[in-house]
């Protein structure tokens, strides 16, 4: 069982904000993009030279960040094209080639399955690469409500809220849609709500994305997937019928279906993200201390419920309500899921045989309870976590003895 509570360090968190970007600011981008692709591309080239080399003549010659530092250097003094923008975010390039090339090894290294590892940094295209520039704090500065960035780029921002610090660093990306944003690191600031005395278990599901013992704070699935699933079948075909043959350029109708497709797929997820975020903070609000399920969803994805697992977003909305309780010092405590549907949340006693997914009321054998399964599996969680589940609809009773978390 692991926690997350106000003993944590607070750390650093991202705030994000629409971009209004001029026809002049978009060219600069798009020109410092290219250079950093560039010097992306160009390590990726180095990476590969020196694992060839090294296959071949068996030696250990390395291709570290101060390796790549130093081709950069050279790099920049030979050409001028290069040497037009800012070493910040080239800079910055080589760091994330370093860090993707490290997670790569390090998962060779554990053994891990093909599909669970993170593959070798490839090439970035020009046609398929989204623009992504990373500028620290020497490369960026906030001035009258306006973004300068190193090389006399000036971005409008739309502050729909304040920064509550100075920011470390700034990310200025492009989504597939061509907006622009930016994204801030600020340290992270808790702020506490009043007390309430209340605990919640949650455990997650499909039919519901999260059950509570509190009816009150139950989530049903939103089903925004399969809302928007006739508008995005309609936009597949316009794709299908006007795909282009291989080695010729898309048509404008092309274009424009799978703009729309994009477009859909972004409201959608942003659908997604609001209502996760939204039922997160009620729980907060209402809840001193949330025992959650630790639950992975990744197995559902080959499963036959996997669409309407992946519309629940059951991983994001887990991930927005521990962010949630970061943020306002609340007690959230994750709890590992081994049992909670065959354990018996008044007495303890384990049932013999798992439950299928079919049987959707858990009964009790040694004490006779009856109650929806997915109620007393998050009244389970409460029981694991330590928590007293007192306050809780349907509870154990005090004094009972606690089972140990399998």
């Amino acid at each position: 069982m692991a926690q997350v509570g106000t003993s944590e360090k607070v750390g650093q968190v991202r705030y994000t904000y629409r971009l209004r970007v001029s026809s002049a600011a978009r060219a600069l981008l798009a020109a410092e993009w290219g250079r950093c692709r560039w010097v992306w591309n160009e390590c990726v080239a180095k990476s590969r030279a020196v694992h060839l080399h090294n296959r071949a003549s068996g030696e250990r010659a390395t291709c570290g960040p101060a390796q790549l530092d130093r081709m950069l250097t050279g790099a920049r003094a030979r050409t001028p094209w290069l040497r037009e923008g800012s070493s910040v975010p080239q800079q910055q390039v080589i760091r994330d080639f370093g860090r993707s090339r490290a997670k790569a090894h390090k998962d060779i290294a554990e053994r891990l399955p093909v599909g669970r590892r993170a593959g070798m940094p490839t090439w970035k295209t020009r046609r398929e690469a989204l623009a992504t520039l990373n500028y620290t704090r020497r490369g960026f500065r906030l001035k009258s409500g306006r973004l300068h960035l190193a090389g006399g780029i000036v971005l409008n921002v739309v502050w729909s809220r304040e920064l509550p610090d100075e920011p470390s660093s700034v990310r200025v990306y492009q989504d597939s849609l061509g907006h622009w944003y930016c994204s801030f690191v600020v340290p992270a600031q808790v702020q506490p709500l009043p007390t309430t005395g209340r605990v919640l278990g949650v455990d997650w599901g499909v039919r519901e994305t999260a059950t509570t013992t509190s009816d009150a704070h139950d989530l049903p699935h939103p089903a925004h997937g399969g809302n928007a699933r006739e508008k995005l079948t309609r936009y597949d075909r316009m794709m299908a019928r006007r795909r282009p043959k291989k080695g010729t350029s898309a048509s404008r109708g092309y274009r424009t279906a799978k703009r729309l497709r994009a477009k859909a797929h972004k409201k959608v997820a942003r659908q997604r993200a609001d209502t996760g975020r939204k039922w997160a903070k009620k729980v907060v609000r209402d809840h001193d201390a949330v025992a959650v399920e630790d639950f992975r969803p990744r197995f559902l994805a080959r499963s036959t419920m996997a669409r309407k697992a992946a519309d629940a977003a059951i991983g994001a909305t887990k991930a927005a309500l521990i962010e949630m309780g970061r943020k306002h010092g609340r007690d959230i405590r994750l709890v590992h899921p081994a049992y909670t549907t065959m354990d018996c949340a008044q007495c303890g006693a384990r049932a013999k045989h798992a439950l299928p997914l079919g049987e959707r009321t858990h009964t009790c054998t040694a004490c006779g309870t009856v109650s929806p399964r997915d109620k007393n599996s998050a009244r389970v969680m409460l029981v694991r976590a330590g928590l007293n589940p007192a306050g809780a609809d349907g509870g154990r009773p005090p004094g009972a003895l606690l089972q140990e978390a399998a």
